[in-house]
């Protein structure tokens, strides 16, 4: 059973402070509305940081009992990294460039060697030193890092405070040197011109948009930088990359539903730019350029779903690139979701039934298709970096629920797999101990909705179990491994990820019925599911910790509110929740981009509607609610912190319990919580105590 909250001293109670608002014939009345600085992205209203500040005391104290918990699960999780390791070089043109953490250090290092220096580790050479480079700071990420196509200089971008606004900076990679040159609010790619004589890149706005692509030539101002394209649809958003064979820049933009691509040439990027194909509401597509150099007539290749909602892969000349002719068939059996080009063939990866599929295929023979197989029922599977564009063997990444992170070369003409690093466990792992299942459960309307399933061999049935979920925006979770998930089953927990509506697990199809109006599709599968697992005497109800992020935070707002009985612990991290509010405001950062998504209650009534009678904020009521935790990042441009910040004060005045109620604020972090290795891990070791806690599931040792 769930336990109450020991503490001397009583939560925090925000204030009530009404406001009302109207739409569609319907007034809202909002409570907690005031807890939104109006000087976001600066937060710095007294009220409003004293009662973060309150929450997260709250949370200290109420943690406080569990904080051998956490030191144990911390130390055990961090037993199972490899602190001092290192990814497998892989070559990109005359070097062969790795990354390796070095023991105890939070942050990785970049290095490269000459290919024709051997194995002569004199020859390394540090590229970039992300520890140095995070130095002083409370937050660091990395973001776009590329090296010039002449090897001398390096070009990085940095967060240092969650924000998601990346600042970027040049380097001569020989001496150190830091150029003067400071390129800020980047959110994107840094694409070298072919003469290294500048960067293209695409600037986010105010709102946090990428909305324009310029050009940063190497020793101006930021300030002189050049436009090269403006997107003026506030729902879309722009990027750049490099094609296959960098000799083309490729500008794309759009929102959920519709793409629309450009190309440049990287010599030039200020030429005319060719327009691939105009775009058109429901159609995406993205593009890539097959460009031997010889004078040949480059010709494109296009992935779309204009055909077919699980995409086709097209060609078309340069000269014409609006003329799509099929090359890959769309099929309601082969999800393809997305190619990749090389000088002698190309690749075409996808899912068949929700598992990976890669086929390597021939632009001289069409009907020649060769899938690379797998040992395991269920898996996850993908190419990893492969820059060389004449290349006879591809990098793939392989793991399933039982099976660590594996690297392969795939010898193309030889079809076969090189096993080159297997992710090592040094505390000790044994495969044997444990069991993965692909189960389907039905839901209420019928859909048989898959469901991944770890756990020991040896465990009790009915036991705990830790359910996961996301779908949203069409991302699907993979039956992955993890090595922090075995501080749960080793426990005796079953560990469960519910593949639900929402996601494209099972293709485009299953994306759309969990978006706009089919929304709480999601909802229902991951009751139901849930309940599937209860009915099949896997674990019992009240005994289920849930745990979900971002729009999957707002499944676990949704579900609570619905079948709160269910849940014996609830985590939900920056957890999008205040629907309604956010999807009415079009001066939010992401709002005209989501509608899309979650449809336009602003003008349309239905939406309004529909929205507001899931929305996780708008539908708390006085009834218990399970023990929750929830986390939110001050900085977070994805979901604003008072989102979080006013669910948890609506809950805690409404709900009639004494379970645990939590909100913890990152206050110098953003959307993805603390930066660095260890200090994420110690959140995850947070987030399982708080589990384990509430489960009522003892301190001991992992079997």
């Amino acid at each position: 059973m769930a336990k109450t909250t020991p503490s001397p001293s009583l939560p925090p109670v925000a204030e009530r402070r009404p406001t009302q608002f109207t739409h569609h014939g319907v007034t809202v009345t909002d409570d907690y509305a005031w807890l939104r600085d109006p000087g976001y992205p600066e937060v710095t209203d007294p009220a409003i940081l004293d009662y973060l500040n309150a929450e997260n005391d709250w949370f200290a104290k109420a943690m406080e009992a569990q904080a051998p918990r956490v030191d144990a699960l911390f130390t055990e999780m961090r037993a199972r990294i490899k602190e001092a390791d290192r990814s497998v070089p892989q070559k990109d043109g005359d070097y062969l460039y790795w990354i390796e953490y070095e023991q105890g250090v939070e942050y990785k290092k970049w290095w490269r060697r000459p290919v024709a220096a051997g194995d002569d580790t004199g020859a390394d050479e540090l590229i970039f030193d992300e520890t140095a480079a995070a130095a002083g700071l409370d937050y660091f990420r990395l973001g776009a890092i590329a090296v010039s196509n002449d090897g001398t200089r390096l070009a990085w971008a940095v967060d240092s405070d969650g924000s998601e606004r990346f600042v970027a900076r040049i380097k001569v990679i020989a001496t150190g040197e830091v150029l003067a040159d400071e390129i800020p609010d980047t959110l994107s790619g840094l694409i070298w011109t072919s003469d290294d004589s500048g960067l293209v890149y695409a600037r986010v706005n105010d709102q946090w948009r990428t909305d324009t692509v310029l050009l940063h030539r190497i020793g101006t101002a930021h300030g002189e930088d050049v436009a090269l394209y403006h997107e003026a649809d506030e729902g879309f958003r722009v990027g750049v990359g490099l094609s296959a064979s960098e000799r083309w820049i490729v500008i794309s933009t759009g929102d959920h539903e519709t793409g629309e691509a450009r190309l440049v040439p990287a010599s030039d990027p200020t030429a005319p730019q060719i327009l691939v194909r105009e775009r058109q509401t429901g159609v995406e597509y993205d593009a890539d350029v097959y460009d031997r150099g010889d004078g040949s007539e480059p010709l494109l290749f296009i992935h779309t779903n204009d055909t077919h909602e699980n995409f086709r892969l097209a060609t078309a000349p340069l000269s014409t690139p609006g003329a799509w002719t099929t090359l890959v068939e769309g099929t309601d059996d082969f999800y393809l979701t997305g190619f990749d080009l090389f000088r002698d063939f190309y690749v075409v990866e996808g899912r068949v039934r929700g598992l990976d599929r890669i086929e390597v295929r021939y632009y001289d023979d069409p009907a020649r298709i060769e899938p690379i197989a797998f040992p395991e029922a269920s898996y996850e599977a993908g190419l990893s970096e492969n820059p060389e564009w004449a290349t006879d063997r591809l990098r793939l990444t392989y793991e399933s629920m039982v099976s660590p992170a594996s690297v392969y070369d795939y010898h193309v003409a030889a079809r076969t797999l090189d096993l080159l690093k297997v992710q090592e466990i040094p505390s000790g792992y044994d495969p044997s101990l444990y069991v993965t299942e692909r189960l389907e459960i039905e839901a209420r309307d019928g859909t048989m909705v898959p469901v991944s399933i770890m756990a020991r061999k040896d465990r009790r049935d009915p036991s705990p179990l830790y359910l996961y979920g996301y779908g949203a925006y069409g991302i699907a979770i993979g039956p992955g491994f993890s090595t922090v998930r075995l501080s749960l089953v080793d426990r005796g927990m079953v560990f469960a990820i519910a593949h639900i509506r929402g996601g494209d697990d099972l293709g485009r199809r299953w994306y759309k019925q969990g978006k706009l109006d089919k929304r709480t599709n999601t909802f229902n599968d991951f009751v139901d599911v849930a309940r599937g697992l209860v009915a099949r005497g896997l674990t019992e109800a009240g005994r289920i910790a849930i745990s979900g992020g971002s729009a999957g935070g707002e499944l676990m707002g949704a579900v609570i509110n619905s079948d709160p009985d269910l849940w014996g612990a609830v985590v939900a991290h920056v957890p999008f929740v205040d629907v309604l509010n956010t999807m009415l405001d079009a001066t939010l950062p992401l709002t005209p981009g989501e509608w899309p998504e979650w449809g336009n209650p602003i003008e349309d009534a239905e939406a309004f509607r529909l929205i507001a009678s899931y929305s996780p904020y708008d539908q708390v009521r006085a009834q218990a609610y399970p023990p929750l935790m929830v986390t939110a990042g001050l900085n977070d441009p994805r979901v604003t912190y008072w989102e979080p910040a006013k669910w948890v004060a609506k809950l805690r005045a409404a709900k009639t319990d004494a379970h645990a109620l939590l909100l913890k604020t990152n206050m110098g972090a953003g959307h993805g919580g603390k930066s660095g290795r260890f200090e994420s891990l110690k959140e995850t070791a947070e987030e399982f105590a708080f589990i384990l806690w509430q489960l009522d599931i003892g301190d001991g040792q992992p079997a």
